[in-house]
């Protein structure tokens, strides 16, 4: 008796492990999911864009610096509408009163008041995450709840908190969407829980597991759980698919696990288009990029993780309510629409290719913007409503710092004046120019009679004084020779007085002690915020805009009077930022769209095994990019830098998949018909797949894009929408056209990767999944396509299920 040979494919062994091993695959997902139900909290969420600079650059270095030496209090600019003068004078002293708040400032000057408008310049007791900060805002907040007030600050915008809550309105609105698109595509109404529940599992895993990073930015954690879903599923709806195809004529299990075998690596070379596009963003200079690839990649490796190892288990369980759930095809046959597209083949590629000029001109021209003055949302959040509330009124406020060496006052007196005679420069302040008390700067040196007058001393006593100072500084110069000339900063003096006082060492009556006391508190919160360990800081009110090409040019002035007297210094703040950034652009842009096309062409170049077709899918795609990021200089709206880099990639990974799909279908049909027949039926067997995944996508992305109230989020939502509608059109219209044409391009440049041959002799029962050259003694059941030379007796079934009627087997002797 024979031996049976196991002939199954790695695939097929692999296949029917996991089903049959599913009640092991389903235990391990409860676990894990609730495991990662409890780490999602632990994931830390950065809302800073500054923070992901590259460490070079003059703003991470200054912001570095300006974290570890100084405390940068928290501030609000309030405005309160339709009040008399009288009235926001009192309200400023109610308003000093709060606890936390140190400072209101406000007078009758237009800077404070205009048109029935108040507007206070508050200072916190503490930093914008501070406590004591939050509270005095919600005191401040519930003290002006009967005005029409408005609130223009940074405390208490919790924007992952806002983001959170936002993208599960989101996710309930784009889940309707995606089963009401799931409903009229699908096969069978039960496929539907098995793709949510796929991909419901592999985003918990996703969120639970983020944790990993440390701390991910507030982009990634609020659009990657959307974007996942938009872009994942067609993995699952793969599976669904080739599962329904082997259950025509397969018991379930075996269905499964054929179908698992054949959609593994169809699913897997499907996401190397992605997975590159994601990869091109880790690239980036701007390090959100790493940041948003790395979380995005693992949201995709999750969810063909659940596809592989998940979905088979359920397609098992649902399988009897997937066949008794069978319903009509709502998706319509779009042949006709082919036949009318196919009929342009000669008019709408040179107009395509018009196109993509004028659209990549338009696309350079692209006005973007770096921060968040300049760009808007559909929804704006309470914070935004009130930043542009007060810009409108009282116009905006942009802060620079100036961070120097610590030391010479001298220096810093010369410099400050030097910046105040720029028009562009509203006010100083330093060290240097910040005023003590009757008329006295913080950094004047005073000898020990003006201290005395200032103070209200006895001479004898400010000699004493002086000494003591010198003796603990170890200036005995002074000291020795002549006391009287010796000068000292006001600021040292303040301190070391106080020092001395809180020690015992000198006695003050109560009116000095109290005024020593107040002249104390104000001095340290000026030297908190001016004056740290090795450095000083110069804050700068600058009267011009955040960014644009006249701020930036101020720039190299301002480096240019501050290089006269110091060699290491840094100029830190919004605008600085905004141009570290638009430097950083330059670069990133060139690398991003370079990388991800030369990625996805690689990806392409095997798959297809031709070196035009790549080509021709890469400039359709290319072309939807370009006429996306027409739209904002055709509108005149500035864009968010970050979203072209982001969505670029995101297109050129993930839309170039409906392209992949027509012409896959169309490479294979047009062995069997002439190329234009084959592309009107390719159209119309992608179509289904094409409509369903860039339904979900264009969705997701408006969605988020109109009901985000974060500039940076909505901006990218709303160019991936855009530009995903754009690529369906390209692919359906335009495509076709190129493809027909172009197809002598495609099989002049075919090349053929030589696979290894394996010649194998056996007996017994061996089952075969692909291509038999040689002698084959014995009984044969199987589908064959090629040439037997040779005598045949069997019965040859030549049926095929046409839409006009079937052929009857044939018996052959």
């Amino acid at each position: 008796m024979s031996k049976k040979t196991d002939s199954r494919t790695f695939m097929e062994k692999l296949a029917t492990v996991i089903v049959d091993k599913r009640n092991l695959f389903f235990l391990l997902y409860i676990a894990a999911t609730i495991f990662s139900i409890f780490s999602s909290g632990w994931v830390s969420v950065n809302n800073d864009l500054t923070s992901y600079l590259p460490q070079e650059t003059e703003t991470r270095r200054g912001l570095d610096i300006m974290e570890e030496e100084f405390i940068t209090y928290a501030t609000s600019r309030t405005m309160v509408n339709h009040v008399t003068y009288t009235q926001a004078e009192q309200i400023a002293k109610d308003l000093e009163k709060i606890e936390g708040i140190t400072e209101v400032k406000f007078d009758e000057t237009e800077d404070h008041y205009r048109n029935g408008a108040a507007l206070f310049d508050i200072t916190f007791d503490g930093e914008v995450d501070d406590d004591v900060s939050v509270q005095a805002e919600k005191d401040a907040e519930a003290l002006l709840a009967g005005y029409d007030a408005y609130f223009s600050t940074e405390v208490g915008n919790d924007r992952s908190a806002l983001l959170a809550e936002e993208m599960k309105m989101i996710m309930a609105i784009a889940a309707i969407i995606i089963v009401s698109v799931l409903l009229l595509t699908s096969k069978a109404y039960m496929e539907i829980p098995v793709l949510l529940l796929t991909f419901g599992a592999a985003a918990i895993l996703n969120m639970g597991t983020n944790y990993i990073f440390g701390e991910i930015s507030f982009v990634s954690d609020s659009v990657t759980v959307v974007l996942q879903l938009a872009l994942a599923i067609d993995y699952a709806i793969i599976l669904c698919h080739r599962y329904g195809e082997e259950r025509e004529h397969l018991e379930a299990r075996e269905a499964v696990i054929l179908a698992l075998s054949k959609a593994i690596p169809e699913i897997s070379a499907s996401s190397l288009t992605t997975i590159s596009g994601l990869a091109a963003l880790m690239f980036m200079q701007f390090e959100i990029g790493y940041d948003m690839g790395i979380v995005l990649i693992k949201a995709i490796l999750f969810s063909l993780l659940s596809v592989f190892t998940l979905m088979p288990g359920l397609l098992m369980i649902f399988s009897k309510g997937i066949d008794r759930t069978h319903h009509k095809n709502f998706v319509p046959n779009i042949e006709k629409i082919g036949k009318v597209v196919i009929k342009f083949e000669y008019i709408v590629p040179p107009i395509f290719l018009l196109l993509l000029v004028v659209a990549f001109h338009f696309s350079s021209l692209c006005p973007y913007a770096y921060g968040y003055t300049d760009i808007t949302s559909i929804q704006e959040s309470k914070h935004t409503i009130a930043d542009h509330k007060v810009k409108e009124v009282f116009g905006g406020q942009n802060v620079l710092a100036v961070v120097i060496p610590k030391g010479d006052y001298d220096k810093e007196r010369l410099l400050l004046a030097d910046l105040e005679k720029h028009k562009e420069i509203n006010s100083t302040l330093g060290i240097a120019n910040a005023e003590a008390m009757d008329d006295y700067m913080l950094a004047d040196a005073l000898k020990p009679r003006e201290f005395a007058e200032m103070m209200d001393l006895d001479i004898e006593v400010s000699k004493l004084l002086y000494t003591a100072y010198g003796i603990k500084n170890e200036q005995y110069g002074h000291i020795v020779g002549d006391l009287e000339s010796y000068a000292v900063p006001l600021i040292d003096m303040f301190l070391f007085v106080h020092d001395e006082a809180d020690e015992g060492y000198v006695e003050l009556d109560d009116q000095m002690q109290k005024d020593l006391d107040d002249a104390y508190e104000k001095i340290t919160d000026a030297k908190n915020q001016l004056q740290g360990e090795n450095y000083s800081r110069l804050v700068l009110d600058l009267n011009m805009p955040e960014e644009g090409q006249e701020t930036f040019a101020f720039l190299d002035v301002l480096r240019k009077d501050v290089s006269k007297y110091y060699d290491d210094f840094f100029l830190v703040g919004n605008t600085t930022s905004d141009f570290d950034l638009s430097t950083s652009f330059s670069r990133d842009n060139v690398m991003i769209s370079i990388l991800s096309i030369v990625f996805v062409i690689l990806v392409l170049l095997f798959t297809f095994q031709s070196v035009g077709l790549p080509i021709l899918l890469i400039l359709v795609i290319q072309g939807s990019v370009w006429i996306n990021f027409s739209f904002p200089y055709l509108m005149q709206s500035k864009l968010f830098f970050l979203s072209y880099l982001v969505v670029s990639s995101i297109q050129m990974g993930a839309n170039i998949d409906y392209a992949i799909v027509i012409s896959n279908r169309y490479m294979d049909l047009k062995k069997q018909m002439p190329p234009k027949e084959a592309i009107v039926k390719a159209l119309n067997q992608a179509f289904p797949t094409i409509i369903t995944s860039g339904s979900m996508l264009a969705a997701a992305g408006l969605l988020i894009g109109c009901l985000s109230s974060d500039p940076t989020v909505a901006s990218i939502g709303i160019c991936l929408g855009r530009g995903t509608i754009l690529s369906i059109f390209l692919v359906m219209c335009v495509l076709p056209e190129i493809l027909v044409l172009g197809d002598i391009i495609i099989e002049r440049t075919k090349f053929v990767m030589k696979k290894p041959e394996l010649s194998q002799q056996t007996k017994g029962e061996v089952r075969v999944n692909g291509r038999i050259k040689g002698y084959v003694s014995g009984n044969i059941d199987a589908q064959i396509q090629g040439v037997i030379q040779g005598d045949v007796h069997a019965v040859i079934d030549t049926r095929k299920q046409e839409q006009n009627g079937e052929e009857e087997p044939k018996n052959a002797q």
